[in-house]
């Protein structure tokens, strides 16, 4: 038997789960499946502008919906995945896209994290090496020696110098 807690959490994360599938209206969906399932996989690579962290397909914004239905007006009139990510492009600029495209611009977006995970990992290294070298000890000169058992024979049976 479930516990009341635990079925009320269940179904917590399914309503939640379920809300970007509510994005989609009913009356948006195309009567041609392939068409449909390419406007889904478009849909999905074009940022809401509203939202900004969530694709046109998952927003509930009234911009994201004229965005899902011009994806669907473009396809409609023949045009390809890629035609019709270009004409995002061309009228809302690149931020539309979710992923941004690999340009000479957008490189430190691109590779700019790994290199600074790169550049951490390494003074992380040399940082732990510098402390074991130094937590190393050294051994002490003979002149050090000699000194050391000198005070030590001052000492009496107590321990405390003489």
């Amino acid at each position: 038997m479930i516990r009341p807690a635990i079925r009320a959490l269940f179904l917590a994360l399914l309503l939640l789960a379920a809300g970007p599938a509510l994005a989609v209206q009913p009356d948006e969906v195309l009567d041609d499946a392939a068409l449909e399932a390419r406007a889904r996989t478009l849909s999905a690579e074009v940022r809401c502008l509203v939202c900004q962290n969530q694709s046109i397909d998952d927003s509930n914004a009234e911009l994201a919906r004229d965005l899902r239905l011009l994806v669907r007006e473009r396809l409609i009139a023949g045009d390809s995945d890629q035609e019709v990510l270009d004409f995002l492009v061309a009228r809302y600029g690149p931020f539309v896209l979710l992923e941004p495209p690999k340009t000479e611009s957008t490189l430190i977006l691109w590779y700019g994290p790994a290199a600074l995970l790169g550049l951490g990992a390494i003074v992380v290294i040399v940082t732990l090496a510098r402390r074991r070298k130094a937590a190393t000890p050294t051994p002490l000169t003979p002149e050090e020696r000699m000194r050391l058992d000198a005070l030590l024979d001052e000492e009496d049976d107590t321990g405390r110098p003489a």
